[in-house]
């Protein structure tokens, strides 16, 4: 492979150093609520105009590969996704923490990611023409389609009734309507100014998960005098979680491939793929009942997944200059400032600089692991805030990560009155996972419903152009599969919840 020549350039000392600096700003950045991979990317563009088109490049992604994985440490100690892609880690990454398995969680979050971005690299590497043509077939009808999928992830995400996560679903939906529509410019729902600009979703991601968060931890606080730690800290080695991972390879495996596909599909991005592999996971596992409550699978399902989307989502950038993902719409950016330009023309004329990329890509896979093993050591002192304090630090970040977003304070209005709703709902069952689900998932769909409609009234009927076609068959006919099977798993649990007979992991396999 014509790659492997290229591998010592990225060992050169100027090259090295801001791989590492990268990897280790990106994990810091996406540990920050608010800051997302785009953000993070987009923030560091304009240090790269003095360097030169390589290092330039590495930088970024570099960058772009540390905060996606940064995302789950604050996921898995604070209850708060760094980013929307870490949103499925959080179901079970903060329970395990809470258990006192914080470091466990943490090393699973952390090497699920470095496996699952190297699989997402090496397929870049290995079949970026082939992932090119598979992303332009994907128009709006096969899009609004995809997104119709993972509407159907909704009833199981979050909550332990079909019902109420459906509900939490549509209500998400429906906050996502708010504003003004995109395509036709039409007003909804703004019956105040403050709602004129929409809802922002990472504003809106911050706040459904951070203020009940913060809420909670005062009420903890006020009971206990404030003197209790935000939860014990059982001691855990590297070497045990690496053994465990091997024993959930199929969840790593499942993961990875579902991380892949996604990552083509233009749009979709890191937080789609970590949803629908927690959700396949959970279907077919014979621990169902284990998810929400601090199961391994839920964290090794979710960040093996979006990681494997960050090499494919750059496959058709770099071959046909389509962004599979936001992040990688910046990225465009940076490549296009270097004068380098999607197309044949990056792997002939500038082949040094285009493999020299990947091959740090897939180097800076690796780094992440190291350094962010070396990171999660703050999880001592994390764990020994005390809750008032910790609550105070958590509210602090949300108002500045959702205010730096639009540098609008609307946007904080926005997401503490998000925050505050969702945290009376869920005393109802109707949560935030489910929420955020409809929240991404609603503009994708209407969207792409739009879109296709005007297509098919101009071509041969707006019916045909969404129900024809081997793609969109095959997409609709896992929807329906997905709907059957999550209403079949529905009535299975509500069974076992009258005559309990939980399937329970066993401790001494699980927690050696």
């Amino acid at each position: 492979m014509e790659i492997f020549q290229y591998f010592p350039a990225v060992f050169e000392s100027y090259n090295l150093l801001v791989l590492v600096l990268g990897v280790t700003g990106g994990l810091i950045l996406g540990a920050t609520p608010g800051i997302s991979p785009t953000l993070a990317v987009a923030l560091l563009i304009p240090f790269t105009f003095t360097m030169g088109a390589t290092p330039g490049l590495i930088l970024l992604g570099a960058v772009y590969s540390g905060a996606v994985t940064g995302g789950a440490i604050a996921a898995i100690l604070i209850n708060v996704p760094g980013a929307p892609a870490n949103i499925a880690t959080l179901f079970d990454g903060h329970k395990m923490a809470l258990k006192g398995n914080a470091m466990e969680g943490l090393h699973y979050a952390l090497l699920a990611s470095g496996v699952g971005g190297l699989v997402g690299v090496a397929v870049l590497i290995y079949l970026a023409p082939v992932l090119s043509n598979l992303a332009l077939l994907f128009g709006p009808s096969e899009l609004f389609w995809v997104a119709i999928l993972g509407v159907t992830v909704m009833g199981s995400v979050g909550s332990d009734s079909l019902v109420k996560g459906l509900l939490s679903g549509a209500i998400g939906m429906s906050i996502a309507c708010i504003g003004y529509s995109e395509t036709t410019g039409v007003e909804r729902y703004v019956f105040t100014p403050v709602l004129a600009s929409g809802v922002n979703l990472v504003g809106a991601l911050i706040g459904l998960f951070a203020i009940p968060e913060v809420i909670n931890l005062l009420n903890a606080s006020l009971h206990r005098h404030g003197s209790a730690t935000m939860y014990p800290l059982n001691p855990r080695r590297i070497m045990a979680s690496v053994r465990q991972l091997l024993v959930h390879w199929r969840t790593l495996s499942i993961g990875s491939v579902i991380g892949v596909f996604i990552g083509v599909i233009p749009g979709a991005g890191g937080q789609v793929a970590g949803l629908v592999s927690y959700d396949q996971c959970r279907k077919f596992s014979r621990f169902r009942s284990n998810y929400g409550n601090g199961e391994p699978d839920g964290v090794i399902a979710s960040e093996a997944a979006n990681n494997a989307t960050v090499g494919p989502a750059l496959a058709p950038l770099l071959t046909l200059g389509i962004p599979g993902s936001p992040t990688a719409a910046v990225l465009l950016g940076g490549l296009l400032i270097n004068g380098l330009f999607p197309g044949p023309d990056l792997f002939s004329t500038h082949a040094d600089v285009t493999w020299t990329f990947m091959a740090s890509l897939f180097i800076a896979q690796i780094l992440m692991v190291v350094i962010g093993l070396y990171l999660a050591r703050v999880t001592r002192a994390v764990a020994r805030v005390p809750k008032r304090f910790m609550a105070v630090a958590v509210l602090i970040l949300a108002v500045y990560g959702t205010y730096s977003i639009r540098n609008s304070f609307d946007d904080v209005i926005v997401m503490v009155g998000l925050g505050v709703l969702v945290y009376f709902t869920a005393k109802v069952g109707i949560t935030a996972g489910a929420m955020v689900l409809g929240l991404i998932l609603g503009p994708i769909a209407e969207i792409n419903w739009d879109q296709g409609r005007l297509i098919g009234q101009a071509t041969d009927g707006v019916m045909p152009y969404f129900f024809t076609g081997t793609l969109n068959m095959i997409i609709i006919a896992l929807c329906v599969f997905s709907v059957l099977f999550s209403v079949g798993t529905a009535v299975v649990d509500q069974r076992r919840k009258r005559n309990p007979e939980p399937a329970v992991r066993d401790k001494a396999a699980s927690h050696p």
